[in-house]
């Protein structure tokens, strides 16, 4: 966990396989769905339609040159994002 408000966490998630939803999954299975995620329990959906899960940080290795790759995004501009990362 990286940071927490009254009602949501945000929460860095180191995968170990591509499986198909695992995020989602795995979060619902321990009563901790996504924000907007109708799909896995969350209560009301985002007035965008979308969830709340980005992919803060990828790394690969290139098929060809075998070099590592990694690139980075900055959290998402929403006001909601911004106030829980205030604090890490």
């Amino acid at each position: 966990m990286i940071a927490a408000s009254a009602n949501y966490y945000l929460l860095e998630i180191d995968l170990q396989t591509g499986r198909h939803h695992q995020i989602r999954c795995q979060l619902a299975h321990i009563s901790c769905p996504i924000k907007g995620d109708l799909k896995y329990g969350a209560s009301r959906s985002n007035k965008d339609g979308g969830i709340s899960l980005h992919a803060r940080r990828i790394s690969l290795t290139h098929p060809v040159s075998k070099e590592k790759i990694e690139i980075q995004a900055p959290l998402p501009t929403d006001p909601l994002w911004q106030a829980i990362a205030a604090g890490y």
